[in-house]
């Protein structure tokens, strides 16, 4: 219910929200650990970090205005893989953002970083959690996934994709295992 609350006010707010110039820009978002964000552990729970990243890439989609073509062409975005390293616990209350940024692309999928910072108190600047995130827009009609291409042509953005840095490909490199070995 926690995260339902936070699309909502999301939704209030996102006309406000910056506008991001893709690739280069960042979305970020801020937050406070509530208590039904807590496990018994009495920290964010490590579920309720997924939760929040979704946020974090509707975010990084609206204000580099890719949601109306989403909206417009009934695309779906999907999350094909995701690898989080924990790093600091974030304890009730504490406040902390969620900074999303595109890291490099294929002809149909993007890889994203997206960081957990903590904000305030002794432990300020310091991350929380750092993932890697790999997805991509997926036309139910065609059946097929959207060419990046396609979807940096209808935001107008231009460039080539960056290169993949170390841990980008060993982390691309993990997928291709795990889905082989799927079959």
């Amino acid at each position: 219910m926690n995260l339902w609350f936070r699309l909502l006010l999301y939704m209030l707010k996102a006309r406000w929200r910056p506008v991001l110039v893709l690739p280069e820009g960042v979305s970020v978002l801020r937050f406070r650990a509530w208590p039904s964000d807590l496990d018994p552990s009495v920290h964010v729970n490590n579920g309720k970090y997924l939760s929040l990243m979704d946020l974090g890439r509707l975010d990084l989609m609206v204000c580099a205005g890719l949601w109306r073509a989403i909206l417009r062409h009934r695309w779906t975005p999907i999350a094909s893989n995701v690898l989080i390293r924990y790093r600091r616990e974030i304890r009730p209350f504490q406040r902390f953002r969620l900074e999303t940024r595109l890291l490099t692309w294929d002809t149909t999928n993007v890889v994203m970083e997206q960081v957990f910072m903590l904000e305030g108190g002794p432990r300020d600047g310091q991350v929380a959690a750092r993932a890697l995130f790999k997805g991509g827009i997926y036309d139910r009609g065609a059946r097929a996934f959207v060419p990046i291409a396609r979807l940096m042509e209808e935001i107008g953005a231009r460039g080539d994709a960056p290169e993949a840095t170390p841990e980008v490909a060993a982390f691309l490199a993990a997928e291709d295992t795990l889905r082989a070995r799927a079959g």
